[in-house]
């Protein structure tokens, strides 16, 4: 059991948690948020939704009827820009709900075990100076 418990401890584990956490859990929250509240702060100053922003290169960017561009080249930066920022906000959730915890945490544990190091230390000198005063009697 106490190998279960060092592995589950060690650094690589909490680093693959924290990756299944960020592919999985949070994807749909982070969505729900970039599109239920960021949007709407960007649709206050234009297109509804990030990804709506775009620029055209060479020429003037013409769109069919089944959104193909036609002619030009459409560069989708509102797209890339939505995803930046669910990037962001999943970095920084997984950061404070999870790294600054743990870390505090492996702190926490490293204090007491110099505490009972120190402690360990302790008696291991007072049991050899009375060892030694009593070697010293006989």
């Amino acid at each position: 059991m106490k190998g279960f418990k060092e592995f589950l401890l060690r650094g690589n584990v909490v680093e693959l948690a924290v990756a299944v956490v960020i592919g999985a859990a949070f994807t749909n929250i982070i969505n729900a948020f970039v599109k239920g509240v960021i949007n709407p702060i960007v649709g206050a100053f234009g297109a509804k939704d990030l990804a709506a922003y775009s620029s055209c290169i060479k020429g003037p960017c013409e769109v069919s009827a089944t959104g193909e561009v036609t002619t030009g080249i459409l560069i989708l930066w509102g797209s890339v820009l939505s995803a930046a920022l669910q990037f962001l906000i999943t970095a920084a959730v997984v950061y404070f709900f999870l790294i600054v915890p743990m870390n505090r945490l492996a702190a926490r544990r490293k204090s007491l075990l110099e505490i009972q190091t120190e402690a360990e230390a302790k008696e291991v000198a007072l049991l050899t100076e009375i060892r030694d005063a009593l070697l010293s009697r006989s």
